[in-house]
């Protein structure tokens, strides 16, 4: 007969499911809401949204505090994994989705935010990513990406628009492409270790001296085609321009933040162990990747005469500067992973909410497109404050000093060169200078270029309300005075990278 078995709450360690249950439990409400009161203004649930968002915050600080006394921490019959990278990639989901979700609250009326099921997705998502970050077992990290992914393909769908269909379909075929190539890497694996969880993946193959280094090396392959499209790395980044032109400029500028910094806390955690084995070929694969993602996503973003498809392949272009951190694999290169993407998470964020207040149904003719450059021609003459404000989010993104993503950029390229990746470091250099261009060149039409028609300054506050309007606020001020944080904010992540092993 089989023996009962006893398991104690206690040992489940439930707190550590806390953080990511918050907006599940949220998407659940808004649901059941609508169920009894429908057609409720979408104000209530932009409100509920940051209400379970703040307590999701708030039980990331308690988890933060279980870290610093207690270290890293299981739970859930161990397949919960609260450490300090789990942490900090949930910090930056939780606030740049309550920067995100007041950008719902626009002047005109858009299709997506009518529907309550549109914010559920969104807490369904930020759930789906927080789970995924929040473990090393490779089944629980597949749930939560296509948990996350899932809803995401809705939400570009509720766009409503030709092209939002055409994003969401391009979107689903290659994540469904992705997450083939994710489990038939994970399969083999665990035909090799005969585990699921990568630290004991990690720990078996070193013990075997990375004997089957054949089957590792494919199972490697599927792993990089997979995280290669959630990253958006060149070959693979092909699905992202179009997406990010059928998505709302508020959904692509969070598409370009949110679902990266998840698909880089598992690339850390996957590969990174790896590196550390001085695998030859996988560190050459990486170092091309790198490269070749920065320069061919800038050279293209060169040629763009549409705004939200330049910041699309700049987004691209950040990713692989960002993927040197995983190459480097030292603390020094991890931290700086993190502290770029939280200040990048203030520009680029900042950047997409600007194209959104300027969002128009219907274009006037002498538009190729809703963000083409024409239309913000002599933006400084009808619209002088927006114009000012658009020019220090793309001299961020260019890494100009004092603004917030320099810092972000030297901190990467010393870490670099700390290293002994020096070569690369002036690879890096050179491509943030390449970058440099395309982000003046709309400078230049903004101040430069003749207004294309006059008296057109509404066009670039159509869709603002006093919500937009505070958020892009705390963007700028959070890309103008990051210097004043740069120093704490690094050593507050330097410790938690470093107290997780990475």
């Amino acid at each position: 007969m089989l023996s009962p078995i006893n398991i104690s709450l206690e040992s489940l360690n439930l707190l550590t499911l806390a953080p990511m249950l918050m907006p599940i439990v949220g998407a659940l409400l808004i649901l059941v809401v609508d169920l009894f009161k429908g057609g409720l203004h979408k104000s209530l649930y932009v409100v509920l949204s940051l209400l379970f968002l703040g307590m999701d915050f708030i039980a990331l600080v308690d988890s933060s505090e279980i870290f610093t006394q207690s270290g890293i921490t299981l739970g859930v019959f161990d397949v919960m994994l609260i450490d300090g990278l789990a942490i900090l990639s949930q910090f930056i989901i939780v606030l740049a989705s309550m920067l995100f979700i007041p950008l719902a609250l626009t002047h005109k009326r858009f299709h997506e935010f009518s529907y309550p099921e549109f914010f559920a997705l969104f807490l369904f998502m930020i759930g789906g990513f927080q789970f995924m970050v929040s473990s090393d077992n490779l089944i629980m990290i597949f749930v939560g990406l296509e948990t996350a992914s899932l809803a995401l393909y809705t939400m570009i769908a509720m766009h409503n628009r030709d092209k939002s269909f055409e994003a969401a379909v391009k979107y689903f075929t290659m994540g469904a492409l992705a997450a083939g190539f994710f489990s038939f890497g994970a399969m083999i694996f665990y035909a090799l270790t005969g585990s699921i969880e990568i630290n004991k993946i990690a720990l078996v193959l070193a013990n075997n001296n990375y004997a089957d280094i054949g089957y590792i090396l494919i199972a490697v392959t599927f792993m990089l085609a997979s995280f290669g499209f959630k990253l958006s790395l060149v070959p693979f980044h092909t699905w992202a321009p179009d997406v990010y032109e059928g998505s709302s400029a508020a959904m692509a500028g969070y598409m370009s933040i949110v679902p990266k910094i998840a698909a880089f806390v598992v690339t850390m955690r996957l590969f990174e162990f790896l590196v550390h084995s001085h695998i030859v070929w996988l560190e050459i694969v990486l170092y091309i990747f790198v490269v070749v993602t920065m320069t061919i996503s800038n050279l293209w973003a060169l040629v763009q005469t549409d705004v939200k498809r330049m910041l699309a392949y700049s987004s691209i272009s950040h990713a692989g500067f960002v993927m040197a951190a995983v190459l480097i694999g030292t603390t020094q290169a991890n931290s700086a992973l993190f502290l770029y993407w939280i200040l990048f998470s203030f520009t680029n964020l900042g950047s997409f909410s600007m194209l959104w207040i300027s969002r128009q149904k219907k274009l006037p003719d002498h538009q190729d497109s809703d963000h083409s450059y024409n239309k913000f021609a002599g933006m400084i003459k009808t619209a002088p404050i927006a114009a000012m404000i658009m020019a220090l989010f793309m001299l961020s993104l260019a890494g100009l000093p004092p603004f917030a993503l320099f810092w972000g950029k030297m901190y990467m390229i010393s870490s670099a060169v700390t290293s002994g990746y020096t070569i690369l470091a002036l690879i890096m250099a050179l491509n943030s200078a390449i970058a440099g261009y395309y982000y003046l060149k709309l400078i230049i039409y903004m101040f430069m270029k003749e207004p294309v028609m006059e008296n057109g300054g509404h066009i670039y506050i159509a869709n603002s309300t006093k919500a937009l309007k505070t958020i892009i606020g705390i963007a700028v001020m959070g890309t103008i005075f990051a210097f004043i944080a740069v120093n704490p904010l690094l050593e507050f992540v330097t410790a938690f990278v470093y107290n997780s092993g990475y």
